[in-house]
């Protein structure tokens, strides 16, 4: 004998519990699945451990999309506030860093409990750890075959994020039930991940691993081209840090990043006007824009460590402070989904209503959060978009 429910939210992460609790709340009975041992993992991760849970500045502007006004709606019904207002109510006291991101005080285990308690408060059934198999459709709803036995609900909510950190229970389930139903898929791709290169390519910066700094990193090509100003790491394979993880949602394979390693400085400029019966060596000029390390790179890669600035011809310099001021280089690939904060691409949101997250085509199935073609910058976005889709979704499931 089946279980009957209004609805059911497959995933219980940070859009499906809100989902749920949203849906719950307005009467409906609804029950949470999910097959992972450990309840919203990648919540209790997140932000060092206490959830960069939103970003004061969430607009969509701050989100990739093959469809870019698609999120307009959602981010626009439930806010940054919205949230806030949300978790002061359960007592959680929260700070802002830079750029608008919000931190919890003490553990990202703060924001599960939120909304643990606001499913609770709407009467949602738990089924976990609990796997689903087939999904069929029917004219009453839709019919899962679960390993807690067979389920029936007039509406289905699909919260199962992207492909991103799989030892953590990352799944392509959602995709493979949208391609199931007809609906397009956008190729999902690894996106705020660290960045790699052939190793030959890399071995004479291989010895800069830990170096970091602020920059202007940019990539990416037409209306997919992004610029940001954040902090760099040198790693033993490549480059990562809030900079590349930035860009790395706006590169594609093939394509250069191009990097100002001191963007407060017209070098060329600088070293030029420096110059004239300047004795110090050029390594220790420019490790007044770069940290020492680096700055030593440089200058033993230009041929000219060890020499007195003054010595130096000009067009040495310019070529130098080109290099500086603009470093071009393509990436081999990436770290890939195990070190993903998130995954590109997704249900396509052309398929879907903006103001619901339903499928046009199917009536009663949902998408909310990252299985989704709505990928956030890093700081708090893609959090943002799972409350507010998950909002959305639960306001009409």
């Amino acid at each position: 004998m089946a279980e009957q429910f209004d609805v059911a939210v497959i995933g219980a992460g940070a859009a499906g519990m809100m989902a749920a609790a949203v849906a719950g709340q307005r009467g409906r009975r609804v029950v949470l699945i999910d097959h992972a041992e450990h309840l919203a993992e990648k919540i209790r991760i997140s932000g060092g451990g206490r959830c960069n849970f939103t970003n004061l500045q969430a607009g969509p502007a701050n989100y990739l999309s093959d469809n870019p006004h698609f999120c307009r709606s959602a981010l626009s019904r439930y806010t940054p506030r919205d949230f806030l207002d949300l978790i002061e109510r359960h007592g959680v006291r929260w700070h802002e860093k830079h750029k608008g991101q919000l931190f919890c005080d003490d553990s990202a285990q703060r924001i599960i409990a939120v909304l643990v308690a606001e499913c609770s408060v709407g009467g949602v059934v738990w089924r976990r750890p609990c796997q689903v198999g087939e999904v069929g459709r029917g004219e009453a709803g839709f019919s899962l075959e679960t390993s807690a036995g067979r389920i029936d609900v007039a509406s289905l909510v699909i919260a199962t994020g992207g492909l991103s950190i799989p030892k953590i229970g990352a799944t392509d389930f959602g995709f493979r039930l949208a391609k199931q139903f007809d609906l397009p898929v956008v190729p999902p791709r690894a996106a705020l991940v660290p960045l790699t290169f052939a190793a030959a390519d890399w071995a004479p910066f291989a010895e800069l691993a830990g170096v970091s700094l602020e920059v202007d990193v940019s990539g990416g090509s037409g209306k997919r081209r992004g610029q940001f100003r954040e902090d760099l790491l040198f790693t033993h394979r490549g480059l990562s840090g809030p900079a590349i993880l930035q860009i790395s949602s706006f590169w594609s394979p093939g394509e250069p990043i191009t990097i100002n390693l001191a963007p407060d400085a017209e070098l060329a400029d600088v070293l030029l006007a420096a110059k004239p019966g300047n004795k110090q060596q050029l390594q220790n000029v420019l490790a007044q824009w770069l940290p020492r390390r680096l700055a030593e790179h440089w200058a033993s890669a230009s041929g000219y460590a060890g020499r007195p600035l003054a010595d130096i011809p000009d067009r040495a310099l310019r070529e130098l402070a080109q290099r500086l001021n603009a470093w071009q280089l393509v990436p081999a690939g990436s770290e890939g989904y195990r070190k993903a904060e998130v995954t590109a691409g997704g249900v396509d949101t052309r398929a879907l209503d903006q103001k619901t997250m339903m499928a046009k085509s199917v009536p009663g199935l949902y998408f909310v959060g990252e299985v989704m073609d709505v990928t956030g910058w890093l700081g708090g976005y893609n959090f943002q978009w799972a409350w507010a889709s998950a909002f959305s979704a639960g306001m009409a499931a």
